[in-house]
Protein backbone atom coordinates (compact mmCIF):
# COMPACT_ATOMS: atom_id res chain seq x y z
CA UNK A 1 0.00 0.00 0.00
CA UNK A 2 1.25 3.04 -0.65
CA UNK A 3 0.27 5.90 1.92
CA UNK A 4 -1.34 9.27 0.52
CA UNK A 5 -2.36 12.52 2.37
CA UNK A 6 -2.63 11.33 6.10
CA UNK A 7 -1.34 8.22 5.96
CA UNK A 8 -4.09 6.71 3.79
CA UNK A 9 -3.45 3.97 0.92
CA UNK A 10 -4.43 5.14 -2.86
CA UNK A 11 -4.77 1.18 -3.63
CA UNK A 12 -4.03 -2.27 -2.23
CA UNK A 13 -1.67 -4.17 -2.31
CA UNK A 14 -1.39 -7.69 -2.64
CA UNK A 15 2.20 -9.72 -0.94
CA UNK A 16 2.09 -13.15 -1.79
CA UNK A 17 4.94 -14.99 -0.12
CA UNK A 18 6.45 -17.27 -2.46
CA UNK A 19 9.15 -20.17 -1.88
CA UNK A 20 12.73 -20.84 -4.28
CA UNK A 21 12.12 -24.10 -3.63
CA UNK A 22 8.66 -24.20 -5.93
CA UNK A 23 9.78 -23.50 -9.20
CA UNK A 24 6.82 -21.91 -11.33
CA UNK A 25 5.81 -19.47 -9.23
CA UNK A 26 8.52 -17.12 -10.17
CA UNK A 27 7.75 -17.89 -13.74
CA UNK A 28 4.07 -16.91 -12.91
CA UNK A 29 5.04 -13.32 -11.90
CA UNK A 30 7.49 -12.83 -15.14
CA UNK A 31 3.97 -12.89 -16.93
CA UNK A 32 2.05 -10.08 -14.57
CA UNK A 33 -0.08 -7.55 -16.68
CA UNK A 34 2.48 -4.13 -16.67
CA UNK A 35 -0.32 -2.33 -15.17
CA UNK A 36 -1.00 -5.11 -12.38
CA UNK A 37 2.99 -5.06 -11.37
CA UNK A 38 3.03 -2.28 -8.85
CA UNK A 39 0.01 -3.63 -7.06
CA UNK A 40 2.15 -7.20 -6.41
CA UNK A 41 4.81 -7.34 -3.92
CA UNK A 42 5.98 -10.54 -4.02
CA UNK A 43 8.42 -11.96 -1.16
CA UNK A 44 10.44 -14.39 -2.19
CA UNK A 45 11.79 -17.12 0.33
CA UNK A 46 15.00 -18.21 -0.32
CA UNK A 47 15.63 -21.89 0.23
CA UNK A 48 18.91 -22.08 -1.87
CA UNK A 49 21.40 -19.01 -2.88
CA UNK A 50 22.18 -20.12 -6.43
CA UNK A 51 22.17 -18.47 -10.52
CA UNK A 52 18.82 -19.48 -10.88
CA UNK A 53 17.13 -17.26 -8.02
CA UNK A 54 18.75 -13.86 -8.87
CA UNK A 55 18.05 -14.72 -13.04
CA UNK A 56 14.48 -15.24 -12.03
CA UNK A 57 14.04 -12.15 -10.51
CA UNK A 58 15.82 -10.12 -13.12
CA UNK A 59 13.02 -11.69 -15.37
CA UNK A 60 10.17 -10.04 -13.55
CA UNK A 61 8.57 -7.25 -15.29
CA UNK A 62 9.08 -3.99 -14.47
CA UNK A 63 7.44 -1.94 -11.94
CA UNK A 64 7.52 -4.72 -9.72
CA UNK A 65 9.25 -4.50 -6.72
CA UNK A 66 10.21 -7.86 -4.93
CA UNK A 67 11.11 -8.42 -1.22
CA UNK A 68 13.71 -11.35 -0.84
CA UNK A 69 13.84 -13.11 2.42
CA UNK A 70 17.26 -15.03 3.01
CA UNK A 71 16.60 -15.47 6.77
CA UNK A 72 16.79 -19.01 6.27
CA UNK A 73 20.30 -18.85 5.05
CA UNK A 74 23.79 -18.46 6.50
CA UNK A 75 25.28 -15.04 7.12
CA UNK A 76 27.58 -14.83 4.28
CA UNK A 77 28.76 -12.90 0.93
CA UNK A 78 26.06 -14.65 -0.79
CA UNK A 79 23.50 -13.37 1.11
CA UNK A 80 24.04 -9.91 1.20
CA UNK A 81 21.36 -8.40 -1.05
CA UNK A 82 22.93 -5.33 -1.97
CA UNK A 83 25.63 -7.83 -4.12
CA UNK A 84 23.19 -9.43 -6.24
CA UNK A 85 22.37 -5.85 -8.62
CA UNK A 86 18.63 -6.43 -8.81
CA UNK A 87 15.93 -3.81 -7.48
CA UNK A 88 14.86 -5.87 -4.16
CA UNK A 89 13.55 -4.97 -0.78
CA UNK A 90 15.35 -6.87 2.07
CA UNK A 91 13.02 -8.77 4.51
CA UNK A 92 13.88 -8.53 8.16
CA UNK A 93 13.32 -10.82 11.16
CA UNK A 94 13.40 -9.43 15.04
CA UNK A 95 16.28 -12.00 15.44
CA UNK A 96 18.27 -11.41 12.74
CA UNK A 97 22.41 -10.76 13.64
CA UNK A 98 23.57 -7.08 13.55
CA UNK A 99 25.83 -8.35 10.70
CA UNK A 100 23.03 -9.56 8.39
CA UNK A 101 21.11 -6.06 10.19
CA UNK A 102 24.06 -4.20 8.76
CA UNK A 103 24.16 -5.78 5.15
CA UNK A 104 20.76 -5.64 5.06
CA UNK A 105 20.33 -1.71 5.70
CA UNK A 106 23.29 -1.38 2.87
CA UNK A 107 20.80 -3.08 0.23
CA UNK A 108 17.54 -0.95 1.34
CA UNK A 109 20.05 2.22 0.89
CA UNK A 110 21.33 0.55 -2.60
CA UNK A 111 17.77 0.12 -4.39
CA UNK A 112 14.88 1.52 -2.97
CA UNK A 113 15.53 2.95 0.47
CA UNK A 114 12.96 0.12 1.80
CA UNK A 115 13.15 -2.85 3.92
CA UNK A 116 10.04 -5.21 5.20
CA UNK A 117 9.56 -6.39 8.51
CA UNK A 118 8.29 -10.12 8.69
CA UNK A 119 6.73 -10.63 12.33
CA UNK A 120 5.52 -14.12 12.65
CA UNK A 121 2.60 -13.92 14.82
CA UNK A 122 2.98 -17.73 16.20
CA UNK A 123 6.31 -17.46 17.13
CA UNK A 124 7.51 -13.69 17.87
CA UNK A 125 5.57 -13.49 20.86
CA UNK A 126 7.50 -11.69 23.14
CA UNK A 127 5.31 -9.20 24.15
CA UNK A 128 4.78 -5.69 22.84
CA UNK A 129 7.63 -4.09 24.76
CA UNK A 130 10.26 -6.58 23.47
CA UNK A 131 9.34 -6.38 19.99
CA UNK A 132 9.27 -2.45 20.03
CA UNK A 133 13.14 -3.26 21.27
CA UNK A 134 13.66 -5.36 18.55
CA UNK A 135 12.26 -3.45 15.70
CA UNK A 136 14.19 -0.29 17.40
CA UNK A 137 17.06 -2.37 17.05
CA UNK A 138 16.51 -3.19 13.51
CA UNK A 139 16.05 0.44 12.68
CA UNK A 140 19.73 1.03 14.54
CA UNK A 141 22.00 -1.18 12.87
CA UNK A 142 20.27 -1.00 9.14
CA UNK A 143 19.98 3.17 9.46
CA UNK A 144 16.12 3.01 8.14
CA UNK A 145 13.22 4.56 9.72
CA UNK A 146 10.50 3.32 10.61
CA UNK A 147 8.43 4.92 7.77
CA UNK A 148 11.11 3.30 5.37
CA UNK A 149 9.58 -0.12 6.37
CA UNK A 150 6.84 -2.08 5.99
CA UNK A 151 5.21 -4.18 7.97
CA UNK A 152 3.92 -8.41 7.51
CA UNK A 153 2.43 -9.77 10.33
CA UNK A 154 2.64 -13.44 9.31
CA UNK A 155 -0.07 -15.64 10.69
CA UNK A 156 1.39 -19.09 8.83
CA UNK A 157 -0.92 -22.20 8.32
CA UNK A 158 -4.29 -21.43 8.77
CA UNK A 159 -6.30 -24.56 7.51
CA UNK A 160 -9.29 -25.12 9.66
CA UNK A 161 -11.61 -22.95 11.54
CA UNK A 162 -9.80 -23.36 14.89
CA UNK A 163 -6.55 -22.23 13.48
CA UNK A 164 -8.83 -18.86 12.04
CA UNK A 165 -10.04 -18.67 15.78
CA UNK A 166 -6.50 -18.71 17.40
CA UNK A 167 -4.96 -16.18 14.35
CA UNK A 168 -7.09 -13.34 14.36
CA UNK A 169 -6.85 -12.19 18.21
CA UNK A 170 -3.00 -12.74 18.10
CA UNK A 171 -2.47 -10.74 15.02
CA UNK A 172 -4.92 -7.88 15.87
CA UNK A 173 -3.04 -7.62 18.96
CA UNK A 174 0.28 -7.17 17.23
CA UNK A 175 -1.42 -4.82 15.18
CA UNK A 176 -2.43 -3.07 18.16
CA UNK A 177 1.40 -3.00 18.59
CA UNK A 178 2.06 -1.69 15.53
CA UNK A 179 0.23 1.42 15.89
CA UNK A 180 2.89 2.62 18.33
CA UNK A 181 5.57 3.24 15.50
CA UNK A 182 4.92 4.81 11.87
CA UNK A 183 5.50 2.17 9.59
CA UNK A 184 4.74 2.76 5.59
CA UNK A 185 2.26 0.29 5.54
CA UNK A 186 0.73 -3.29 7.45
CA UNK A 187 -0.24 -6.43 5.59
CA UNK A 188 -1.51 -9.68 7.19
CA UNK A 189 -0.44 -12.43 5.60
CA UNK A 190 -1.73 -16.14 6.02
CA UNK A 191 -1.42 -20.07 4.39
CA UNK A 192 -4.45 -21.51 3.61
CA UNK A 193 -3.11 -24.45 1.26
CA UNK A 194 -2.92 -27.96 3.19
CA UNK A 195 0.44 -29.15 3.61
CA UNK A 196 -0.14 -32.56 1.11
CA UNK A 197 -3.04 -32.96 -1.38
CA UNK A 198 -2.42 -37.19 -1.74
CA UNK A 199 -5.51 -37.73 0.37
CA UNK A 200 -7.84 -36.38 -2.44
CA UNK A 201 -9.87 -37.92 -4.42
CA UNK A 202 -8.35 -37.93 -7.72
CA UNK A 203 -10.13 -37.61 -11.08
CA UNK A 204 -12.77 -35.26 -9.39
CA UNK A 205 -12.56 -31.59 -8.28
CA UNK A 206 -12.39 -31.20 -4.99
CA UNK A 207 -13.62 -27.69 -3.23
CA UNK A 208 -10.65 -26.34 -0.60
CA UNK A 209 -11.97 -23.55 2.09
CA UNK A 210 -9.53 -20.57 1.95
CA UNK A 211 -8.59 -20.20 5.73
CA UNK A 212 -6.26 -17.52 4.93
CA UNK A 213 -8.88 -15.08 3.17
CA UNK A 214 -11.57 -15.96 5.66
CA UNK A 215 -8.86 -14.75 8.55
CA UNK A 216 -7.75 -11.79 6.23
CA UNK A 217 -11.74 -10.65 5.86
CA UNK A 218 -12.20 -10.65 9.60
CA UNK A 219 -9.78 -8.36 9.83
CA UNK A 220 -10.76 -5.26 6.98
CA UNK A 221 -11.77 -3.18 9.85
CA UNK A 222 -8.19 -2.79 10.32
CA UNK A 223 -6.92 -1.59 6.54
CA UNK A 224 -4.48 -3.42 6.42
CA UNK A 225 -2.92 -5.18 3.20
CA UNK A 226 -3.45 -8.58 2.48
CA UNK A 227 -1.01 -11.11 1.74
CA UNK A 228 -0.48 -14.87 1.44
CA UNK A 229 1.54 -18.19 0.29
CA UNK A 230 0.20 -18.23 -3.02
CA UNK A 231 -1.06 -22.02 -3.99
CA UNK A 232 1.19 -23.64 -1.76
CA UNK A 233 1.03 -24.57 2.31
CA UNK A 234 2.63 -22.00 4.62
CA UNK A 235 5.01 -24.70 6.10
CA UNK A 236 7.97 -24.45 4.69
CA UNK A 237 8.88 -28.00 4.18
CA UNK A 238 5.48 -29.44 3.21
CA UNK A 239 4.95 -31.15 0.04
CA UNK A 240 3.79 -34.32 -2.08
CA UNK A 241 7.23 -35.49 -3.15
CA UNK A 242 5.70 -38.80 -4.15
CA UNK A 243 2.76 -37.65 -5.69
CA UNK A 244 3.17 -37.20 -9.44
CA UNK A 245 -0.24 -36.89 -10.55
CA UNK A 246 -1.29 -33.79 -12.64
CA UNK A 247 -2.27 -31.13 -10.22
CA UNK A 248 -4.31 -27.71 -10.79
CA UNK A 249 -4.68 -25.54 -8.04
CA UNK A 250 -7.65 -23.36 -9.15
CA UNK A 251 -8.81 -20.15 -7.31
CA UNK A 252 -12.16 -19.30 -6.54
CA UNK A 253 -13.81 -16.38 -4.74
CA UNK A 254 -13.71 -18.16 -1.27
CA UNK A 255 -12.36 -21.42 -2.10
CA UNK A 256 -9.85 -23.51 -3.99
CA UNK A 257 -10.82 -26.61 -6.57
CA UNK A 258 -8.21 -28.81 -7.12
CA UNK A 259 -7.81 -30.71 -9.77
CA UNK A 260 -5.83 -34.07 -9.33
CA UNK A 261 -5.87 -36.67 -12.46
CA UNK A 262 -5.08 -40.23 -13.01
CA UNK A 263 -7.19 -41.38 -15.28
CA UNK A 264 -5.23 -44.17 -17.34
CA UNK A 265 -5.30 -44.56 -20.90
CA UNK A 266 -3.60 -42.81 -23.73
CA UNK A 267 -0.34 -40.73 -23.69
CA UNK A 268 0.04 -38.60 -21.07
CA UNK A 269 -0.89 -35.25 -22.95
CA UNK A 270 -4.45 -36.65 -23.29
CA UNK A 271 -4.93 -37.16 -19.45
CA UNK A 272 -3.73 -33.57 -18.79
CA UNK A 273 -6.03 -32.23 -21.50
CA UNK A 274 -9.11 -34.28 -20.05
CA UNK A 275 -8.16 -32.43 -16.56
CA UNK A 276 -8.39 -28.89 -18.46
CA UNK A 277 -11.53 -29.86 -20.16
CA UNK A 278 -13.29 -30.52 -17.30
CA UNK A 279 -11.94 -27.59 -15.81
CA UNK A 280 -12.80 -24.77 -18.59
CA UNK A 281 -16.33 -26.06 -18.58
CA UNK A 282 -16.57 -25.78 -14.84
CA UNK A 283 -19.20 -22.99 -12.98
CA UNK A 284 -16.49 -22.06 -11.80
CA UNK A 285 -14.14 -21.17 -14.43
CA UNK A 286 -13.51 -17.32 -14.89
CA UNK A 287 -16.09 -16.09 -16.77
CA UNK A 288 -13.53 -14.34 -19.44
CA UNK A 289 -11.56 -17.37 -20.29
CA UNK A 290 -8.08 -17.17 -21.52
CA UNK A 291 -8.23 -13.48 -21.25
CA UNK A 292 -8.13 -13.62 -17.22
CA UNK A 293 -4.22 -14.21 -17.17
CA UNK A 294 -1.48 -16.02 -18.39
CA UNK A 295 -2.10 -18.95 -16.57
CA UNK A 296 -6.04 -19.22 -17.66
CA UNK A 297 -4.52 -19.00 -21.46
CA UNK A 298 -2.06 -22.18 -21.07
CA UNK A 299 -4.44 -24.01 -19.27
CA UNK A 300 -7.06 -23.26 -22.29
CA UNK A 301 -4.76 -23.90 -24.90
CA UNK A 302 -4.06 -27.62 -22.95
CA UNK A 303 -8.24 -28.08 -23.25
CA UNK A 304 -8.28 -27.69 -27.02
CA UNK A 305 -4.81 -29.87 -26.80
CA UNK A 306 -2.87 -27.23 -28.80
CA UNK A 307 0.29 -27.84 -26.42
CA UNK A 308 1.66 -30.99 -24.29
CA UNK A 309 0.74 -31.26 -20.69
CA UNK A 310 3.98 -29.52 -18.95
CA UNK A 311 5.58 -30.59 -15.61
CA UNK A 312 5.17 -29.62 -12.42
CA UNK A 313 6.94 -26.52 -11.94
CA UNK A 314 4.43 -25.53 -15.49
CA UNK A 315 1.19 -26.90 -13.66
CA UNK A 316 2.45 -24.55 -10.19
CA UNK A 317 2.91 -21.72 -12.61
CA UNK A 318 -0.55 -21.75 -14.33
CA UNK A 319 -2.20 -22.08 -10.73
CA UNK A 320 -0.28 -19.39 -9.37
CA UNK A 321 -1.05 -16.56 -12.36
CA UNK A 322 -4.65 -17.05 -11.98
CA UNK A 323 -4.27 -17.23 -8.43
CA UNK A 324 -2.76 -13.69 -8.69
CA UNK A 325 -4.79 -12.35 -10.76
CA UNK A 326 -7.98 -13.17 -8.85
CA UNK A 327 -6.77 -11.90 -5.92
CA UNK A 328 -6.06 -8.43 -7.78
CA UNK A 329 -10.10 -8.71 -8.90
CA UNK A 330 -11.07 -8.93 -5.55
CA UNK A 331 -9.23 -6.05 -3.98
CA UNK A 332 -10.09 -3.95 -6.61
CA UNK A 333 -13.58 -4.62 -6.67
CA UNK A 334 -15.28 -1.09 -5.38
CA UNK A 335 -17.05 -2.41 -2.44
CA UNK A 336 -13.74 -4.33 -1.30
CA UNK A 337 -13.97 -2.98 2.58
CA UNK A 338 -10.34 -3.74 2.78
CA UNK A 339 -9.35 -0.66 0.54
CA UNK A 340 -9.68 1.94 3.00
CA UNK A 341 -5.77 1.19 3.86
CA UNK A 342 -4.05 1.28 7.00
CA UNK A 343 -3.24 4.25 9.32
CA UNK A 344 -0.63 4.29 11.44
CA UNK A 345 -1.14 7.26 13.24
CA UNK A 346 -1.24 6.99 17.19
CA UNK A 347 -4.90 5.93 18.63
CA UNK A 348 -7.22 3.37 20.44
CA UNK A 349 -6.67 0.06 19.53
CA UNK A 350 -9.60 -0.95 17.48
CA UNK A 351 -11.25 -4.18 18.91
CA UNK A 352 -14.02 -6.07 17.74
CA UNK A 353 -14.46 -7.79 14.64
CA UNK A 354 -15.86 -6.71 11.19
CA UNK A 355 -18.59 -8.23 9.34
CA UNK A 356 -18.76 -11.89 8.01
Amino acid sequence: MVPAHGGRAVAPVYRPILTSRRRGELEALTHLDLAAAPLVAPILVVNAVDRSTRDGLRRLPAGLLPAVDVTAQPDSVDTELARWGVPLMPVIGLAESERRLVAHGAAARAYTRRALVRVRAAHDRAGPDADTTAVERIWRYTGLAPEECDLLVDAGDVCCPADVRVAEPRVRRLLDWARRHAWRSATVAAGGMPPTLSRLPADEPVRLERWDWQLWQRLVDLGVDYGDYGVGPALPDAGDPGDRLPTVRYTADDGWWVYRWSRRGGRGDDRFADLCRTLVTAPHWSSVGAAFSWGDHELLRRARRGAGAGSAANWTAWSTSHHVAHVLAALLRPDDPGRSGWDSRPGPPQRGRSPR
